[in-house]
């Protein structure tokens, strides 16, 4: 049958004469409703993301539990913040037709449930609390706007190649001490879209874990003890450095990329911020003089982080000035050690947006990242919504199937999402679900022979 005699989708042609105004394939920069539905009619990932989020629970194997995803609560912002919580779905289809439905600006992922949190005030009314979240990812939020004392570039929430690399060792730390200190395997990093980074750790263990132990790995993530006002911002309990690679990431980073670009002892209010960091006032004063005194020489602009920072250095570690050697380390993970939101990692019933949303003020897709080659990822060139339509503008579209996304620049992110990330967690969701049935078998037999 031509394509003349199909079945045309009325949104399709809807679509198609809205872009087609343009001229050519180029779509005017932007985020809007009807690009997104657009997005969604063609290009989310919904096979993927739901089965992602079943965790090997939609097949057919009598160990799988059918009420599992349809337990789980998505959130949807609408236009005009117009805020839908307690959503649930048992197919990916019964998703699919919601979103392009109701076209969410954004979609958040909440926790799996003791029971379906649409019905939740059914169950309220039996006057038992049986509404209670049961499992959820290990999940931990990044913002670059929390590093805003230790970089100069940007503020708020706009980034650039200068301090971006912030959120890299962020990834990079966190990503080996969760699979070197806790043994987690199932670990998705995602851009958030605009100025930070989401992780979620989806091993069965990381999902089962209560609030408690959630706040107790939290928390042995918190070097940074934050504000302002406090005098002492980093906390390097005990004689032994923090778990993380400490010369091999951390210092080399600070050293080879911050100082410079950052210039972080470029003037005088930033030298003092470094400054205000040594507990003796007098090593203080006597760097500060000696600072002062150089100004008039010749060290180049580039050279003069580089030179006070070795100065400051030596000055600590001298052996002269006692207590003064862990200063050096704390400064260094002062700068550059990441900043988690802990209310986000601690507590079971946080939202978290979903990959694969668009970001509304950036137009950015929140696609994955890949620890392993963090330091390539560049939020500057992520795909936006608008470079999207265009490219499926430029393929005109040819044929309406599900793998829209292999002819626009979202391919790559998909592809790394499925064989990298969903294919390894859903083989160990097999697995376990096999010894777990297994397991149950031999029980009951068990208990019959007795």
């Amino acid at each position: 049958m031509g394509r003349d005699d199909e079945q045309v989708d009325p949104m399709e042609i809807d679509c198609q004469q809205k872009l087609q105004v343009e001229a050519s394939t180029a779509v005017p920069e932007g985020f809007n409703a009807d690009y997104l539905r657009v997005y969604y009619g063609k290009l989310f990932p919904y096979g993927d993301f739901f089965k992602w989020l079943c965790y090997g629970n939609d097949g057919k194997h009598p160990g799988c539990d059918q009420s599992y995803v349809g337990r789980r609560e998505f959130s949807f912002t609408l236009e005009n913040d117009i805020y839908l919580r307690f959503q649930s779905f048992d197919s990916a289809s019964e998703l699919e037709s919601s979103i392009k439905e109701k076209c969410p600006f954004k979609i958040d992922i909440g926790p799996v449930y003791s029971v379906d949190p649409a019905k939740r005030h059914a169950y309220a009314q039996s006057g038992n609390n049986v509404f209670v979240p049961v499992e959820r990812e290990l999940i931990f939020d990044i913002d670059i706007s929390d590093y805003d004392d230790v970089r100069y570039c940007c503020s708020g929430a706009d980034v650039c190649l200068d301090c971006w690399p912030l959120m890299t060792i962020a990834i990079k730390i966190l990503d080996t001490s969760l699979r070197d200190d806790f043994g987690f395997n199932h670990i998705l990093w995602v851009y958030s879209g605009r100025r930070g980074v989401h992780c979620w750790v989806c091993d069965s263990r990381a999902r089962k874990l209560s609030n408690e132990q959630r706040a107790a790995v939290a928390d042995y993530f918190r070097v940074y003890k934050g504000g302002e006002n406090a005098l002492k911002k980093v906390s390097l309990a005990g004689p032994v450095l923090h778990p993380c690679s400490y010369t091999d990431v951390l210092e080399s980073f600070f050293e080879d990329k911050l100082l410079l670009s950052q210039q972080l002892f470029a003037s005088e209010d930033r030298c003092q911020k470094i400054l205000d960091l040594i507990p003796d006032e007098n090593v203080a004063s006597e760097l500060h003089d000696k600072w002062q005194r150089n100004r008039s020489t010749s060290i180049s602009k580039e050279d003069v982080n580089a030179a006070r920072w070795k100065q400051l250095k030596t000055t600590l570690q001298s052996g002269k000035h006692k207590g003064l050697r862990r200063c050096v380390e704390e400064i260094v993970f002062l700068y550059t050690y990441p900043r988690l939101d802990m209310e986000v990692s601690k507590h079971m019933n946080h939202l978290l947006k979903a990959p694969f949303c668009i970001h509304p003020k950036t137009g950015r897709v929140c696609v994955p990242i890949d620890p392993n080659n963090c330091e390539d990822f560049d939020p500057t060139a992520v795909p936006t919504l608008s470079q999207l339509l265009g490219e499926l503008n430029a393929a005109s579209f040819q044929t309406d199937s599900e793998n829209n996304w292999e002819r626009t620049s979202l391919e790559k992110s998909i592809r790394f999402f499925r064989t990298s990330f969903l294919q390894p967690l859903l083989k160990a969701c097999k697995e376990e679900l096999e010894s777990t049935y297994n397991a149950k078998l031999q029980q009951s037999k068990n208990s019959l022979n007795w």
